[in-house]
């Protein structure tokens, strides 16, 4: 029988053994996270405050940069702290919270960005009923089912991450606590917990993605019936910055999750993590806002209020 042992705290390797890179990573990383936080939180405002972004896409990209904002913020400020301290632990019950909140926020994230193609594709090829279609009643029941639905499935995993067991190893090969580590230093529990996160995983993208190029698969259907060569690209443009999201979250997120937890793929999905956890909330709201001709409308005009008030 293995050597159970009650763990009250784990060590977080980190992303990077090396101390002379230490400081250039905590520098690199704290830019990032302060990039994300204005960019997301200024979208956020800028979406409230302006008349010109009241349409759906727009409300449901205010709740992206909210969960992005806390996508974020739940993994950054650990990692940063951690960069610059010599014990570099985490107590038991805040690597639970921290599983919690992360497996939480990439369901929230994944099922925002299918009803924001289901919006696309209602304004694009529904452009009559749009509007009574996509109330502003619809939109909130629409975007209550991510998280509604993301918490719920997070609490059930993070009760099967609470029955792994450890026999003495508590250092975790990452910078943050992720299942793939976990599983890879548990010495009990260790099969159901990998069966039903590959599953769970699997499922909840599978069905998310389908959603998503469905409703792309009708939107390109749509516009190349278009008779008007400007109509077709601005449908195209509206859905540009969209597709490039989606490419970047998911593709992540799959070579993270849907493998097997080895050393060779912990220490893959580490570098991987770095780009979903930090680039992809930070690049979000300059994707939304440098191809999107009313975003940058509505930030001209804020500009323009604020040099006549001057």
């Amino acid at each position: 029988m293995p050597n159970f042992t009650d763990v009250t705290e784990f060590l977080l390797v980190g992303l990077t053994r090396r101390q002379e890179l230490r400081v250039l990573f905590f520098v690199v990383f704290l830019v990032v996270y302060m990039v994300t936080l204005l960019g997301n939180i200024g979208m956020i405002i800028l979406i409230s405050i302006s008349p010109q972004l009241q349409s759906p896409m727009y409300f449901f990209l205010s709740h992206l940069s909210f969960v992005d904002v806390l996508f974020s913020s739940n993994v950054t400020p650990k990692m940063l702290e951690n960069l610059l301290s010599e014990t570099k632990t985490i107590s038991y019950v805040g690597c639970l919270v921290q599983c919690y909140f992360f497996i939480a926020l990439v369901h929230v994230e994944v099922y925002i960005l299918a009803v924001m193609a289901f919006d696309r594709y209602m304004a694009i090829c529904n452009p009559l009923l749009y509007s009574s279609k996509m109330s502003r009643v619809v939109c909130i029941r629409l975007i209550s089912v991510p998280y509604v639905y993301g918490f719920s499935v997070s609490l059930i995993c993070t009760l099967w991450t609470y029955g792994l067991y450890f026999c003495g190893n508590v250092k975790i090969n990452h910078f943050y606590c992720a299942d793939p580590p976990l599983i890879k230093i548990a010495c009990g529990g260790v099969h159901i917990k990998e069966y039903t996160m590959i599953v769970i995983a699997g499922i909840n993208f599978t069905y998310s993605l389908s959603v998503v190029l469905i409703s792309y698969v009708l939107i390109v259907v749509a516009v190349l019936r278009m008779h008007s060569a400007d109509g077709r690209r601005k449908a195209f443009s509206t859905c540009g910055s969209h597709l490039t999201a989606v490419s970047m979250f998911y593709g992540t997120l799959i070579f993270m999750y849907l493998r097997r937890p080895t050393e060779e793929s912990v220490e893959q999905g580490k570098m991987v993590a770095v780009f979903y956890t930090s680039v992809i909330p930070m690049l979000n709201p300059m994707i939304y806002s440098l191809r999107n001709k009313d975003v940058k409308e509505a930030v001209s005009k804020i500009v323009a209020k604020a040099n006549l008030r001057k």
